[in-house]
C-alpha cells in the first residue's frame, strides 16, 4: 500500500557539492557506458572519498576518477597476480578521467606500494602528506597539507548520512517498500514522489548467503532514489547490473544513493556491475568491495578495502560515474557556499574561455593575498580553467577568499594586478554565493611585417613533446652561410634564452629574415644533440602570417645498469660455527643523518623487509643500487640472545663494474632456550 503523500523536504546535493562532474571537460548528458575507447572527457570531481585508510588487496585492479584519502593508501596485492593498480584513469571504465596534471590521488598519510608492485597515475599527481614508498608512476608531490581542504567533508558526510536516514533522531518516512523474496529484493516506489525513500533492515543476499537480484519499479522519470540500509553489519551480494547499460538498474545509476548510516561493517560482493553511488557514515567503519565493478561515486567516512573474492577472478574496479540526485536538505545553516570569478573581455564584455585561476583562502591574518614567504595564505584545491561561460567556481567553507589569475586566455594579456578579491563568504550570503569580475585586454597583434619563428622539442623515439629545453634564437646578419656565434663578425643573438613549455615549444615574434635556434641545455634526462643548431628558418614578408618552425629531437641519456649485493654471514661467537635462522632487515641511508633512523617523518628507507640466514649462516641481498646500507637484526637463532648492538653499518655498496659483493660477518652469543625477538 502506498504511503500517504507528504510535503517533501527541500532538495540539496551531497555536502561540498560532491556528486556531479566538475570541469574538466564534462560529457553532455549521460556518461559513456563501460568501454575501453579513447578518453574524450575529463572530470575533476572526487569519485572516491575515504575518511580513514584505503587498502588495496588480492587482485583488485583500478580506481577510476579522483581519489581522496584522509589516512594512508596501502597497496599490497596477492603474490602471483598483476602487481599494477591504476588510479585516475582505468583501462576499462567510463573512460572519463581526471584532468591531466590534476591530483589523481590525495593522501593525508602515507602512500605505500609493496615490493614488486606498481601504482599508476601516469598523467596525474600523487599528493601525500607523510611518506611515499614503492614504485609510483606519476608526479609525486609531498605536501603536509595535502588532505587539509577535504577534512571538513568527513563530518559533513557523517551528518548527512544520519540526516538522510534518521532526521531528528527518528527514521525517515519511506515512500515505498522493499520486499526480500524469490531470490531478489524488489523496491516498489509510489510512482509519484520525486524523492523515493526506502528503508532496509536486512542484508541484500540469498537465504543461504548467495547472490540475489535487485529490482526497482514504480519510480517516476527523473526521481532520486534514496536507499537507507539500516543496521551495524550489512552485506550486499548481487549479480545485478550490466556492462552495457542495458539493464533497468543501470539506467537509475546517476540518481541512486545507497546510504549506510549505522554500519561499522559493510560488504559489497557478487558478480554484478554494482550501480549507484554509496555513502557510509560511520567514521569507524570498514567497507569491503569485491564486485567486478562499482559504478558511481563512493564516499565513506571510514576505511575501505578494495579486494577480490576468494573463489572468483581478479580485475575489480571502481568506475567514475556522477551522482545527480536531489537529496533532503539537512543543514540548519549553510556551512559552505560558492565563490566565483567571471572572466570577460575588457572591451566587449564577452565571456572568455581558457583563463587559469588559483583559489586562495585568507589564513595568515595579514591583509591581502600572500602566496609565498614563511607564512603564506592557503591554496585551495587544484587550478581551475574557465570554460565557455568564462566562470570558475568552487564550493568552500565560510571565510575570505581570493582568485589569482595564473594564465590569461589565448590572445589576451594577463592583468596587473592578477589577484581578484577579497571575497567574503558568510552565513548571510552563503546560499547565493559571492562573485567577482575579472577582465582581460587583448594582446597587440603583431605588425604585418612580423611573424613567429618557433622550435618544437620532442623525444626522438616516441615523438612526445619535451618541456625544459633551453634555446637561444640567432639572426643571420653577417652574410656568411650557416651560423657563426663567435669570431670577429658573428651573427646576432635575439632576445633572452627561452625554455620550452609543456608542448615542447619556444616562439619569438620577429621581423622577416633568416634565423637559427641553438639548444644550450637539454631537458632533464636527455642528451644535448650534436649539432645543437636547428635551421636556417627563412621568414619572408609573404609568409609572416604562417611563420616558420623547425622540429628538434633529443635522445634519452643512457642509464648505467650497475647493481651490487650485500651478504651477511652469521656465526657462533665462541666456535665460529655458521648459524641459521637469524633474520635481518636491510635499510638504505636516505635522510642524510648519520646512523640509522627507522621511525619518524625523516626515517631512512627500508630496502628489504627481512631475510633469514640459511644453513651456511648466509643471507644475501641482491640487485642493490650504489649507496650506504645498514643491517638490522630482528630475530636470532634458537638458543641465542639478541646482541646489544642490533644495527651494523653503514656498509658501502659501490657502483663499480664489475660490481663487488660486500660481505659482513656478525656473531651471536648463546643464552636462553627460545628464539629471540
Amino acid at each position: 500500500m502506498s504511503a500517504v503523500p507528504v510535503a517533501e523536504a527541500a532538495a540539496k546535493p551531497l555536502p561540498g557539492g560532491l556528486g556531479p562532474c566538475v570541469p574538466g571537460n564534462c560529457p553532455d548528458g549521460d556518461y559513456p557506458p563501460i568501454n575501453n575507447g579513447g578518453i574524450k572527457y575529463r572530470d575533476n570531481g572526487i569519485n572516491i572519498y575515504v575518511g580513514g585508510d584505503f587498502l588495496v588487496r588480492e587482485k583488485a585492479a583500478e580506481a577510476e576518477g579522483r581519489v581522496v584519502v584522509l589516512g594512508d593508501f596501502d597497496q599490497d596485492k596477492a603474490a602471483g597476480v598483476s602487481g599494477v593498480y591504476n588510479v585516475g584513469e582505468a583501462g576499462v571504465g567510463s573512460r572519463v578521467a581526471p584532468p591531466v596534471g590534476a591530483d589523481w590521488l590525495t593522501a593525508g598519510g602515507d602512500v605505500t606500494v609493496a615490493g614488486g608492485e606498481r601504482l599508476l597515475a601516469e598523467d596525474g599527481v600523487v599528493r601525500y602528506a607523510k611518506d611515499a614508498s614503492g614504485t609510483i608512476v606519476g608526479t609525486k608531490r609531498k605536501d603536509p597539507d595535502a588532505a587539509k581542504p577535504y577534512i571538513p567533508l568527513r563530518d559533513e558526510l557523517t551528518a548527512a548520512s544520519q540526516c538522510y536516514a534518521h532526521p531528528e533522531g527518528g527514521t525517515r518516512t519511506p515512500t515505498g517498500t522493499a520486499t526480500h523474496a524469490g531470490g531478489e529484493t524488489l523496491f516498489r516506489g509510489d510512482n509519484t514522489s520525486m524523492l523515493q525513500v526506502f528503508n532496509v533492515d536486512f542484508d541484500l543476499m540469498g537465504g543461504s548467503g548467495g547472490q540475489e537480484g535487485i529490482r526497482f519499479e514504480g519510480i517516476p522519470d527523473g526521481a532520486t532514489i534514496l536507499v537507507n540500509i539500516l543496521g551495524t553489519k550489512r552485506t550486499i551480494n548481487t549479480y545485478s547490473g550490466t556492462i552495457d547499460d542495458s539493464s533497468q538498474l543501470n539506467k537509475l545509476r546517476s540518481r541512486l544513493l545507497w546510504n549506510f548510516p549505522d554500519a561499522t561493517s559493510v560488504e559489497v560482493k557478487g558478480t554484478g556491475q554494482f550501480q549507484g553511488s554509496v555513502l557510509v557514515g560511520d567514521q569507524a567503519s570498514m567497507t569491503t568491495v569485491s564486485v567486478p565493478g562499482m559504478n558511481g561515486r563512493f564516499f565513506t567516512t571510514g576505511s575501505l578495502t578494495h579486494t577480490s573474492s576468494a573463489t572468483g577472478g581478479g580485475g575489480q574496479e571502481f568506475h567514475n560515474y556522477p551522482f545527480l540526485g536531489d537529496l533532503p536538505d539537512c543543514a540548519t545553516a549553510p556551512a559552505t557556499g560558492e565563490v566565483k570569478v567571471v572572466k570577460t573581455d575588457e572591451d566587449g564584455g564577452k565571456p572568455l574561455k581558457g583563463a587559469e585561476f588559483e583559489l586562495w583562502r585568507e589564513s595568515n591574518g595579514a591583509a591581502g593575498l600572500q602566496t609565498g614567504g614563511d607564512d603564506p595564505d592557503t591554496k585551495v584545491g587544484d587550478p581551475c580553467v574557465t570554460e565557455a561561460q568564462g566562470e570558475c567556481a568552487r564550493t568552500v567553507p565560510l571565510g575570505t577568499y581570493y582568485w589569482r589569475e595564473t594564465k590569461a586566455p589565448k590572445g589576451y594579456e594577463r592583468p596587473t594586478p592578477n589577484v581578484f578579491g577579497p571575497l567574503e563568504l558568510t552565513e548571510a550570503n552563503a546560499t547565493e554565493g559571492v562573485s567577482v569580475p575579472a577582465t582581460n585586454k587583448k594582446k597587440d597583434e603583431p605588425s604585418a611585417k612580423e611573424g613567429l619563428v618557433s622550435v618544437v622539442k620532442k623525444d626522438q623515439d616516441t615523438g612526445k613533446p619535451l618541456p625544459g629545453a633551453v634555446f637561444q634564437l640567432w639572426r643571420e646578419t653577417n652574410g656568411t652561410p650557416g651560423l657563426q656565434r663567435g669570431g670577429a663578425d658573428p651573427d646576432t643573438a635575439q632576445g633572452s634564452p627561452c625554455t620550452t613549455n609543456a608542448n615542447g615549444a619556444c616562439r619569438e615574434t620577429v621581423k622577416p629574415g633568416t634565423y637559427y635556434w641553438v639548444e644550450t641545455k637539454a631537458p632533464n634526462g636527455y642528451e644535448l644533440p650534436d649539432p645543437a643548431v636547428f635551421g636556417p628558418l627563412v621568414l619572408t614578408e609573404s609568409d609572416v602570417a604562417l611563420g616558420a618552425s623547425v622540429e628538434a629531437l633529443n635522445r634519452k641519456q643512457a642509464k648505467p645498469d650497475v647493481h651490487g649485493s650485500l651478504t651477511v654471514v652469521k656465526k657462533d661467537r665462541k666456535t665460529g660455527r655458521p648459524l641459521a635462522g637469524a633474520v635481518f632487515q636491510l635499510w638504505r641511508e636516505s635522510n642524510g643523518t648519520p646512523g640509522l633512523q627507522t621511525s619518524g617523518a625523516r626515517r631512512d628507507t627500508l630496502a628489504d623487509r627481512g631475510c633469514a640466514t640459511d644453513g651456511r649462516g648466509r643471507c644475501a641481498f641482491q640487485g642493490l643500487t650504489p649507496g650506504s646500507y645498514y643491517l638490522r637484526e630482528t630475530a636470532v637463532p634458537d638458543g641465542y640472545v639478541m646482541p646489544a648492538k642490533r644495527v651494523s653499518g653503514p656498509h658501502k655498496v659501490t657502483g663499480h663494474k664489475p660490481a663487488k659483493d660486500v660481505t659482513v660477518t656478525l656473531t651471536n652469543q648463546r643464552g636462553g632456550g627460545k628464539k629471540g625477538k
